[in-house]
């Protein structure tokens, strides 16, 4: 029990201080936007802010990020391979971050698909190289080979659902205080440190990119990274000590993120258009086009989130025939909400 309680003020200090640094951080790198030029211009093909608004928000997110794991490295003893597991989610969350600075520094061209992708999958070898990869596949060629998949795709996801204020910060918070409510029993520190410096991270962010008079974005720098650690973090924590379905529970939990790129992907391939070229589809842009304000829908966003995360928690602790019930009512409730967005007529 102290050992329990001494840990959980540790995730707690983590919280904490990667809010702080971040909150005061980011209207310092808002500053350094605006003196810089780094602004996000409006487009009328994909873009729905109104004005030029300054970008590369993420800056703060890593720093408070990378800055709490090496606090936390100072502050504590950590057992034998958390600080491995840790580094690799550092190293390969750094390749990350980069590739975003410069996909935003040089936008509104951006990096080409190619070049993003090919970053990417290098970030995601680095886990691999580290030893977090998806254990439970086999034969492991296929385990690795989705492993990249899973990586590659949560990184995108976040990326791609980062398309009205608070909504990308808010779901990757819920998102890292589910898997540490779910790896609190195994003692996972490496998972549990990184979900807490993460949450705070993102929580810390969120009060300037919903302001009105100092508002500004993460920019993919910020959306790309905070999906590459969630993704990274998925991969390390016990999912089916309870039952065999329980591995599935993250795809709960990133459900809001991977749904949006799913949903947006099939509208734009029905239309013979690009998945990879931009457009108002999005799940978010349908639901304000059906007459929720945009809090409204962040609100109904972090809601549906923490649902999710809560019910990822509980196919972990059910039987299996619990745990399968629970899925399949949420899938057929996605589908249900998949019907109704479809039907909302999106202009350009």
């Amino acid at each position: 029990m102290d050992v329990f309680l001494q840990n959980w003020k540790l995730y707690l200090e983590a919280v904490a201080a990667s809010a702080a640094i971040s909150f005061v951080l980011t209207p310092i790198v808002r500053a350094l936007a605006l003196h810089r030029g780094w602004l996000d211009a409006p487009s009328s093909a994909v873009k729905t802010h109104k004005v030029a608004t300054p970008s590369l928000g993420g800056i703060a997110i890593y720093v408070a990020y990378v800055g709490t794991l090496l606090l936390m490295r100072f502050w504590t003893r950590f057992p034998t391979g958390t600080l491995h597991a840790l580094r690799s989610l550092a190293i390969g969350g750094t390749f990350v971050f980069l590739l975003g600075i410069v996909d935003d520094i040089k936008k509104p061209e951006g990096l080409g698909v190619n070049s993003k992708f090919a970053v990417q999958i290098l970030a995601a070898a680095m886990l691999i190289w580290f030893g977090i990869r998806i254990h439970f596949v086999k034969p492991d060629y296929i385990g690795l080979g989705l492993t990249l998949l899973w990586t590659v795709g949560i990184t995108n996801a976040f990326n791609i659902v980062d398309i009205m204020d608070g909504l990308c910060a808010s779901q990757a918070a819920i998102a890292a205080a589910a898997f540490l409510m779910i790896s609190l029993p195994s003692e996972e520190l490496y998972v549990n440190i990184a979900s807490a410096a993460l949450a705070g991270a993102a929580l810390g962010f969120i009060p300037w990119n919903l302001s009105h008079k100092r508002k500004i974005f993460m920019g993919d720098c910020g959306s790309m990274l905070l999906g590459y650690e969630l993704a990274g973090i998925a991969m390390g924590t016990r999912y089916s000590q309870v039952n065999s379905l329980g591995v599935f529970a993250p795809l709960l939990i990133l459900m809001i993120p991977m749904y949006d790129t799913m949903f947006v992907s099939a509208i734009r391939m029905a239309r013979g258009h690009s998945p990879f070229l931009g457009s108002k589809d999005h799940f978010a842009l349908r639901l304000e086009k059906m007459g929720y304000t945009r809090q409204k829908v962040v609100a109904l966003a972090a809601g549906a989130a923490a649902f999710l995360g809560f019910c990822a928690f509980l196919v972990t602790q059910v039987s299996m025939i619990w745990a399968f019930c629970i899925y399949a009512i949420l899938v057929i409730e996605i589908f249900m909400l998949s019907r109704a967005l479809a039907r909302v007529v999106m202009h350009a």
